[in-house]
């Protein structure tokens, strides 16, 4: 990881913090830019922008997010360090790489437990202005796909769903290619746009494919959001009209014949009962012949007294059920004994409806980005995300994965889904291209600030954004890249070696480049692990491509995240750095350290606490190392000692950089060891990989 930034919503910040973001004016100018700050004016509930924010405002606005890129290492710190249950309290993940890598970076720690992978991969057409190489080889396409469908199911859930858009160039070998690597079918959805490619060759297409792979065995149902939209209108209406009056009932029928998205089978629920439930009327009628003759008993009607018809078939239920949904009020009659009675079905918030294999959504995904002021080629519709987002995700915090992410369409329909339902699904998107930060990112903060926007601008109401189900913390990470990899690849040839190749001897020279060169002349490469380099790990560094830009600078890595992420880490708290100046002295021939805390301080430490795969709870110790081993280990001591730890009863593991004598100290009864950071970073680092 070669840099992680967080945007965190102001809710989560004491006001002693707010006070320095309001200081900061890359922020403030970022806000202004972004969400159109600076133009929020007074009402009678929220203050304004006015000259200059206040505190007050950052109250009322709670959706905004400060990004930690404008502030510096100390002050992040300081922020990372008041989240505690960190990973509880973020609600998503923005990776900046290239795909396969990302899916290999978030293996360990979510392996198994993606609930949605919904993915747009190329088509494999001569599509122009898009990203990534879109006219393979169709055996080039398949492998790529291969490669990433094969790590997807790492981290897929057992009941989980692989859902991948596409269009009719690629869709039979895909199916193929799922089918071999064991996905399971769900069927396969057709999106009619609605909008037909007309001029083309042959049929004007006007249609593209969805994939719906899993294992689990059982329906997909679309997500109850109709359901909930109808029972709020009647309520809406009912406290309208003071009770379930005929007028009431006339507007309410009115509405739901109008209203737009609605299904014909939503439709048919436009009745109010007395006490306000929604309700339609369902045939009785037996699927099959009836020969008992109780089955025909006819009902009584209960205005006229005079019996109503019977079906044909008899009726479905038997005479003692009938009278019980008599006595509950379930039986609908008409206005005489003419009409045959129905049974009274109630729609609820818990009503389902299996999705359909035809979603018709005419809507451009490209006006939605152009909403929020950005721009972006081509993404889909946010609608059509909400609703395949919707029906893959019924678990209250189900993750979501897109590793083609685009503009960022899965992280919006995740937003919107959290904000309508109330739930807290999480998103871990990973893009490669430049709109990472000039589309992806300032699309999730807008998002994230509210739900409404008009050319560019938010749509706000008067009460502020008291949105409790928007995002609370989202990390950016950076990985390194490919070519990262190679430009810190540094050469150190032994002496002598080119006078091996005096000759035309293009063989050998090929030999060795291939078995040593790579090997043995590129050790203690920083992109291979410079161990020398953990002694301070505030300073290992890379050359890295800057964003934007094919510029090439020395950045500083995130060794702490990386190897969270090589744990698998669920992390509990990062705390902030502390450093301290030591004394020491001697005591039955050790050395004693005492430490004071001073900001000019030599030994320097951070420290991580969280959860790793198997359960142990782990906590990981980085600090600075001088020449002098001893101190060094007497001041680890006395640390570890200060904080508690030495007699924890909590902990199970402790991963330390530099060497340490710490596991000798321990009290009889602790069950914590101590692991070598450095050991287990490599291990990790190159899991599966040979030399």
């Amino acid at each position: 990881v070669v840099s992680t930034e967080l945007l965190v919503s102001v809710r989560l910040l004491p006001d002693q913090v707010l006070q320095e973001v309001l200081q900061n004016q890359s922020q403030l100018k970022e806000w202004k830019e972004l969400h159109h700050a600076d133009e929020i004016e007074s009402s009678l509930l929220t203050p304004g922008w006015g000259k200059k924010p206040t505190i007050e405002f950052l109250r009322a606005y709670p959706t905004l997010m400060l990004d930690t890129r404008h502030f510096d290492t100390a002050f992040t710190e300081r922020v990372s360090d008041l989240l505690q249950d960190v990973d509880a309290q973020t609600s998503g993940v923005l990776i900046h790489s290239e795909n396969i890598q990302a899916i290999r970076k978030i293996a360990r720690k979510y392996s198994n437990s993606i609930d949605c992978v919904h993915i747009d991969p190329p088509y494999n057409t001569a599509t122009s202005g898009f990203l990534y190489p879109n006219t393979y080889q169709h055996s080039s396409w398949l492998s790529m796909m291969a490669e990433r469908l094969e790590a997807t199911k790492k981290v897929l859930a057992q009941d989980g769903y692989v859902i991948c858009h596409i269009d009719e160039n690629e869709y039979e070998r895909l199916h193929l290619l799922c089918e071999q690597l064991g996905l399971g079918d769900a069927g396969t959805m057709i999106w009619d746009k609605k909008n037909p490619m007309l001029g083309r060759k042959g049929l004007a297409t006007q249609h593209e494919y969805v994939l719906w792979r899993t294992s689990l065995d059982g329906s997909v149902y679309l997500r109850n959001a109709n359901q909930r939209r109808i029972l709020a209108k009647a309520a809406e209406i009912i406290a309208k009209h003071k009770s379930v009056t005929e007028s009431a009932q006339k507007e309410f029928s009115q509405w739901i014949t109008k209203a737009e998205g609605l299904s014909n089978g939503e439709r048919v629920y436009r009745q109010l009962d007395a006490a306000g439930g929604v309700f339609r009327g369902v045939s009785m009628e037996a699927p099959e012949q009836r020969t008992d003759q109780k089955f025909f008993r006819p009902f009584i009607h209960p205005s006229t007294g005079k019996p109503c018809p019977v079906p044909k078939s008899g009726w479905s239920r038997a005479p003692e059920t009938i009278d019980e949904l008599l006595v509950q009020g379930r039986i609908i009659f008409g206005k005489d004994d003419s009409t045959l009675p129905q049974l009274k079905v109630f729609m609820t918030d818990d009503s389902r409806r299996q999705a359909p294999s035809v979603l018709s959504d005419a809507s451009r995904g490209k006006t939605d980005v152009q909403h929020l002021g950005l721009e972006f080629p081509y993404c889909h519709p946010l609608s059509l995300y909400v609703e395949i987002v919707g029906a893959s995700t019924d678990r209250n915090d189900a993750v979501v994965l897109d590793y083609f992410a685009g503009s960022g369409t899965n992280g919006h329909a995740v937003i919107a889904l959290n904000r309508d339902e109330g739930t807290n699904r999480r998103f871990i998107l990973a893009e490669v291209g430049h709109h990472f930060d000039t589309v992806l990112i300032p699309r999730i903060k807008k998002a994230s600030f509210c739900a409404d926007w008009k050319n560019g601008k938010p749509q706000l109401p008067e009460n502020g954004t008291t949105d409790l189900w928007s995002p609370s913390v989202v990390r950016v990470i950076r990985l390194e890249q490919y070519e990262d990899t190679l430009n810190n690849l540094d050469l150190k040839r032994p002496a002598g070696v080119e006078e091996l190749f005096t000759g035309d001897e293009s063989t050998l020279r090929e030999e060795y480049v291939l078995k040593y060169m790579l090997d043995v002349e590129t050790r203690g490469s920083a992109s291979l692990l410079d161990m020398s380099a953990f002694s301070d790990p505030r300073k290992y560094t890379l050359r890295v491509k800057s964003r934007g830009t094919d510029e090439t600078v020395e950045t500083t890595v995130d060794l702490l995240e990386t190897f969270n992420w090589l744990l698998g880490l669920r992390v509990q708290h990062v705390a902030a750095s502390e450093t301290y100046s030591a004394e020491f002295s001697n005591k039955d021939k050790r050395t004693v350290a005492k430490l004071k805390s001073s900001e000019t301080g030599s030994y320097w430490f951070r420290q991580v606490t969280g959860t790793l795969p198997d359960g142990r709870e782990a906590l990981i110790v980085w600090r600075t190392l001088s020449d002098d081993a001893a101190h060094d280990e007497a001041v680890l001591l006395a640390w570890f000692e200060s904080k508690g730890h030495l007699a924890s009863e909590s902990l199970d593991v402790v991963y330390i950089n530099g060497d340490c004598n710490l596991g000798a100290s321990k009290p009889p009864g602790a069950r914590w060891s101590v692991e070598s950071l450095e050991a287990h970073f490599h291990e990790l680092m190159f899991e599966g990989s040979e030399s």
